[in-house]
């Protein structure tokens, strides 16, 4: 037995030198040299978006080869500035009521939807109420809180109203600008009783002096709009007194910041004022009819609505036994 597997032994044995002598001559053998793998660079873009390869060393990488070259000869492209947002700055009147909350609430609801806007709201009142104090504080929208107060003689019925809140806001709006460039922005007269799209303020932001659009529900009829010919406005489709120099609502109209500051004593009149004609007094002092650019296609699109809240029934209100909690409505 123990010469058979001594036979075997010796029979393997010079194939188990040979291998061992082949390995020893295999780890001897000098390792080749590694080629550096080209390093791509995110900013070295040739034509149609091919990527170059940087190498470190070599003929090519000394001053003015290689990545330095390339952006001296194709300069990264910079990023362009947009100009900024126009500011919309609406100027809403506003006095106690059962609904002032609601319809206050109402379009802070739109206002938050739009852009670079700034509310600028002008209590009818001597002092500022803590009802629209707290209001604004949670609306988290951009906003200036005003008051003046209506003189008694002029809250007689048929009298223009909110004209001493619109004139405020005015005013505010020019000593603000008085000492500064003032940035591109746009004027709205935004009453709290209306319902306004967002498209509204998209178009109303590119007005270069005054512009001008339909009114929905408004002066006895559905809608009331300027007439529109070759871009111009060549009259009024208007339910009441078309012959006004402009037969247009409050809320039929946008004026430049530009414009407003260009013309500091532009502002809406008590004194020689009829009723309804409070637009036009204003309007005259910036612009003419053929100055007006028509928006809303045109004039043919209605974006604004005087809706009016409906006049709330309290008549089951108690006088006596009120509630113990007090609730803000």
């Amino acid at each position: 037995m123990k010469s058979v597997l001594f036979s075997r032994f010796f029979i393997l044995l010079p194939w188990i030198l040979i291998v061992i002598i082949m390995l020893d001559v295999d780890t001897r053998r000098p390792a080749p040299p590694l080629t550096p793998r080209p390093y791509f660079s995110p900013y070295a873009v040739g034509r149609g978006g091919a990527r170059h390869s940087l190498r470190k060393g070599g003929p090519d990488s000394g001053p003015g080869c290689g990545l330095e070259k390339r952006n001296e000869s194709r300069p990264l492209p910079q990023p362009q500035h947009e100009p900024p947002l126009p500011t919309i700055y609406a100027i809403t009147p506003t006095y106690s009521r059962p609904v002032q909350k609601a319809e206050l609430t109402r379009l802070a609801n739109t206002f938050r939807q739009v852009a670079q806007l700034h509310w600028i709201l002008v209590e009818d009142a001597a002092a500022r109420s803590e009802l629209v104090s707290r209001f604004l504080a949670r609306a988290g929208l951009p906003s200036t809180h005003l008051h003046v107060p209506t003189p008694r003689r002029y809250k007689r019925p048929g009298l223009p109203r909110a004209t001493e809140q619109r004139n405020a806001g005015l005013a505010w709006l020019r000593q603000r600008h008085q000492h500064q460039h003032a940035q591109p922005g746009v004027l709205f007269f935004a009453d709290d009783d209306n319902t306004y799209s967002l498209e509204l303020f998209q178009e109303m932001r590119t007005t270069r002096k005054v512009s001008v659009w339909p009114v929905g529900l408004v002066g006895g009829r559905r809608y009331e709009r300027p007439l529109v010919e070759n871009g111009k406005v060549v009259g009024w489709y208007t339910g009441w007194r078309a012959d006004r120099p402009f037969a247009i609502d409050m809320a039929g109209f946008a004026v430049s910041l530009q414009v407003i500051l260009s013309n500091p004593k532009a502002v809406f009149k008590r004194r020689g004022s009829q009723p309804g004609m409070q637009e036009s007094d204003f309007l005259k002092q910036i612009t003419t009819v053929e100055e007006l650019e028509p928006k809303a296609n045109n004039c043919t699109k209605v974006l604004v609505w005087h809706t009016r809240t409906e006049k709330v029934n309290l008549a089951n209100e108690p006088k006596y036994h009120l509630d113990t909690v007090k609730i803000e409505v």
